[in-house]
């Protein structure tokens, strides 16, 4: 089975991004599943239902989240709604809508969960502990299990990775936008990955136009942060998954620019 997992979409031309090369690689028949976290889709904070219906049209088969996702309040009714699109699960209990979903493929479901980091982030549950937890009640039902580690740390991301090494097919990081080049096998079979990248303009701080971070930083003055739009791509993993026992054959980075 092939995953491609696409890391952050970030605006109007991550979407594009995303839209011009999902296609593609669904046709082509690249890629089986689409994964992407879309917690920036909407002009970089988070995503509405209209965007999310817009990925699901362009080729994502599910999508995840992080920080950002309450920050487009008409959301938070339709993750109630919409399995497809997921949460962090390590949000404290009671919060809309849902931390992990299954998807069908034709090597039968895929598992797909959302966690978030707690190192220089906003205080959440454990997300070892969730992931367990998870994995306790929904691992029996597939060998095909996908998590996305939306985090600042690498160490965390790394030791996340780790922890669960053999118990999932795959693992990518995601909420730096800065692709990392450590994608491997870890010892047990999951493939792995610190950040998938992002998918938007590169010719940026992190998605955002230059000069208004840079006034900021000088200055200490307010500034709106405007999406840039120069030398767009789309940045994330591509994993060959043996259906039959749920590891990663390959592994493999992508960056698609914008022509």
């Amino acid at each position: 089975m092939k995953l491609l997992f696409v890391g952050d979409i970030v605006g109007s031309p991550g979407r594009q991004a995303f839209a011009r090369f999902a296609t593609r690689y669904k046709t082509a028949k690249k890629a089986d599943i689409i994964i992407a976290n879309a917690e920036n889709a909407a002009a970089g904070r988070g995503i509405t239902p209209p965007l999310a219906e817009e990925l699901f049209a362009a080729g994502a088969d599910a999508l995840t989240l992080g920080d950002h996702t309450w920050d487009q309040k008409e959301l938070i009714p339709y993750l109630d709604r919409e399995p497809r699109i997921i949460r962090p699960a390590n949000f404290p209990p009671g919060c809309p809508g849902h931390g992990h979903t299954l998807i069908d493929t034709d090597h039968g479901p895929l598992l797909v969960m959302n966690l978030i980091g707690r190192v220089f982030m906003p205080a959440q549950d454990c997300p070892l502990r969730t992931a367990d937890d998870v994995l306790k009640r929904q691992g029996d039902r597939t060998r095909l299990i996908f998590v996305d580690m939306h985090c600042e740390a690498t160490s965390e991301k790394i030791i996340t990775g780790r922890y669960l090494d053999g118990r999932i097919s795959a693992y990518a990081g995601t909420h730096t936008h800065v692709q990392t080049a450590d994608e491997c096998i870890l010892p047990h079979g999951t493939g792995y990955i610190t950040d998938a990248g992002m998918t938007g303009p590169k010719d940026s701080v992190l998605g955002r136009e230059i000069e208004p971070v840079l006034h900021r930083l000088l200055t200490g003055m307010p500034s709106k942060f405007d999406i840039a739009k120069e030398d767009v791509r789309m940045e994330g993993v591509l994993f060959d998954i043996d259906p039959q026992n749920g590891r990663t054959r390959k592994i493999k980075r992508i960056s698609e620019h914008m022509e």
